[in-house]
């Protein structure tokens, strides 16, 4: 039982960042927008420390950052692995 409440817990916590990430990219559209307002900020803010050192090895292209895509990438393949239908915790 256990290990289905935490599968839920990893699986919602994923969830929210692809979404999170989703929004930067719709974000990265309009850079007019202050990231430090809200409500953008909530947005911004969790999502800013896992981007600052993708951007340090991935510069944006064409003055188009693509940080957030490395992202939600890399955040659907671990949701995947982890709770998907055959993922590690769902074999437990």
């Amino acid at each position: 039982m256990s290990s289905d409440v935490a599968s839920l817990i990893v699986s919602l916590v994923l969830g929210l960042y692809t979404l999170l990430f989703l929004f930067r990219i719709i974000l990265t559209w309009y850079p007019q927008i202050e990231l430090d307002k809200l409500p953008w900020a909530v947005v911004a803010w969790p999502t800013e420390l896992f981007l600052i050192p993708v951007r340090k090895v991935v510069p944006p292209i064409g003055g188009v950052d693509i940080s957030p895509v490395i992202w939600v990438a890399i955040v659907s393949f671990l949701r995947e692995i982890l709770v998907g239908q055959q993922g590690l915790m769902r074999m437990m």
